[in-house]
């Protein structure tokens, strides 16, 4: 029953999570939210599929990374004009 239920949940996943991804990536170049969708369809594909769970925990790092740099750089630059 859990092989079943974790079949039907990667298959929902993919339904859903692949056609968003493609989206997503196509709408990386363009002006708009392409890297938010890219980065909902892989949380989707990770409720089904370990792969996409380990890139949404390094999408997950770098981002978390990304608005350390840019608090310290903010706090630096608040610092350099007071």
């Amino acid at each position: 029953m859990r092989r079943l239920a974790k079949f039907g949940r990667q298959i929902i996943s993919a339904l859903i999570g692949i056609p968003l991804l493609i989206i997503g990536i196509i709408l990386i170049p363009l002006p708009g939210p392409g890297v938010l969708v890219s980065f909902l369809a892989l949380l989707i594909l990770s409720w089904g599929f370990d792969w996409a769970h380990q890139y949404v925990e390094k999408c997950k790092d770098f981002f978390r990374n990304l608005y350390k740099e840019a608090k310290e750089r903010a706090d630096r630059f608040e610092e350099k004009h007071k």
